[in-house]
């Protein structure tokens, strides 16, 4: 049995071959981060279709962090099946 495919390298999670998508939600309101306007600023949408979509658990933990330390949540991973 293989425990290592390439599209779950640890070395490389921004090369994902798989069809996975998280997004960001917050966890006050329930509420989905997306990238709107020309300035990408965050807005929430009520849809997690709606919602920014990465493509690796990592990035989408990374943006999660990163809007936590900047006081910008709390907000939270979610897998979209």
């Amino acid at each position: 049995m293989h425990f290592w495919a390439p599209e779950i390298d640890p070395a490389h999670p921004m090369d994902c071959t798989q069809a996975e998508h998280y997004v960001l939600t917050r966890l006050e309101s329930g509420t989905f981060l997306a990238i709107a306007g020309e300035d990408q600023h965050l807005e929430d949408v009520s849809d997690p279709l709606a919602a920014h979509r990465f493509h690796t658990h990592e990035a989408a933990l990374r943006a999660a962090d990163e809007l936590n330390r900047l006081g910008q949540g709390p907000v939270d991973v979610v897998k979209l099946d």
